[in-house]
């Protein structure tokens, strides 16, 4: 609805935006932007309907805003494909600090479209409530481009239908792994390394600190891909109460420091291929006993939190026999 391109010192202050045909406010190639005060509306159930869209742009505040619409609320993007690897432009030196997001398909999202790059994006002071990802990362092969240096802090989420925190390079795609609840009859999984060319994105160096989760369905999801893990997640200081815990996928250097799970079913940690993992510091609470299942021959260095009983540890007979520290 909203098209602003190749434009500099933009201000938006103070109106609603609302139903708008598919993307609500669009900055595309623009620098020096502040939005702030804004209303922004979509139904429910439109789709593309996303709220903010900041795409290859660069010195931008974003704050005291209120996102209710049918899909992302405040989406990073660069570009598509080729198209954006062409362009070349990355979104950068974002500043996002206290909004609201009531119904969108993600709170905060970078992705899918990232080709051109984003890094340096600090986001704090939010309040997602019934919001279907809380914290959204996705791409997928033949984006290429790279998300690095992302810092948030001091987010609340309630009643999150899917991940308070969710990271997928597996977009559009299944998981490499059968979950409990799924039959790999049915559901086809591919965990086949490809190349490593520019169509490969790259995910690393992202930071939360002080994340609050009430009464959601999952905790954090991590799906890198089996030839680029996602790389360098931190995430210290949070409580996360929800159906579902922690899921560890093609990832390398996952921190959890001072972190505590109240969930209600399922596995406290599943980890597939992925290593370098430090859950020491991390404390999980459920109705019955805490179990960590490991599986693929690239798992390796993984530090079980403390006192955590090896014998509730499950590992498939590829892993290396000493993967596990405890």
């Amino acid at each position: 609805m909203v098209s602003i391109v190749n434009s500099d010192r933009v201000l938006l202050d103070g109106p609603t935006f609302q139903n708008s045909p598919a993307w609500n406010i669009h900055p595309l190639m623009s620098s020096n932007i502040i939005i702030r005060n804004l209303n922004v509306r979509n139904p429910w159930y439109s789709q593309n309907g996303d709220g903010l869209d900041l795409e290859s742009c660069k010195n931008v505040l974003i704050y005291n805003n209120t996102f209710d619409v049918g899909d992302d609320a405040i989406c990073i993007k660069s570009g598509k494909d080729k198209d954006g690897r062409d362009r070349g432009i990355p979104t950068e030196n974002v500043i996002i600090k206290n909004n609201t997001v009531y119904h969108a398909h993600g709170g905060f999202v970078i992705g899918s479209e990232m080709s051109g790059g984003v890094r340096n994006v600090h986001v704090s002071g939010a309040t997602f409530i019934g919001t279907d990802i809380g914290l959204r990362f996705k791409t997928t092969r033949g984006r290429g481009g790279l998300i690095e240096n992302i810092y948030i802090s001091n987010i609340d989420m309630i009643n999150i239908p899917a991940q308070a925190i969710g990271f997928n390079m597996f977009y559009e795609g299944n998981s490499p792994i059968v979950e409990d609840d799924q039959n790999a009859d049915d559901e086809k999984r591919n965990d086949k390394k490809v190349p490593v060319t520019e169509e490969t994105p790259t995910i690393r160096n992202i930071f939360f600190k002080n994340i609050n989760v009430v009464s959601s369905h999952e905790a954090l999801f991590i799906m890198g891909l089996a030839e680029m893990n996602i790389k360098n997640i931190v995430v210290e200081n949070s409580t996360f109460d929800t159906k579902k815990a922690l899921s560890i996928i093609d990832a390398d250097g996952i921190q959890l420091k001072n972190i505590k799970f109240n969930y209600k079913e399922g596995k406290a940690v599943t980890i597939f291929n992925s290593k370098n993992v430090d859950l020491s510091t991390t404390e999980f609470k459920s109705a019955t006993t805490p179990e960590i299942k490991i599986i693929g021959n690239e798992s390796d260095k993984i530090k079980l939190p403390k006192a955590f009983d090896k014998k509730n540890v499950t590992s498939s007979k590829e892993v290396k026999k000493n993967a596990v520290i405890n």
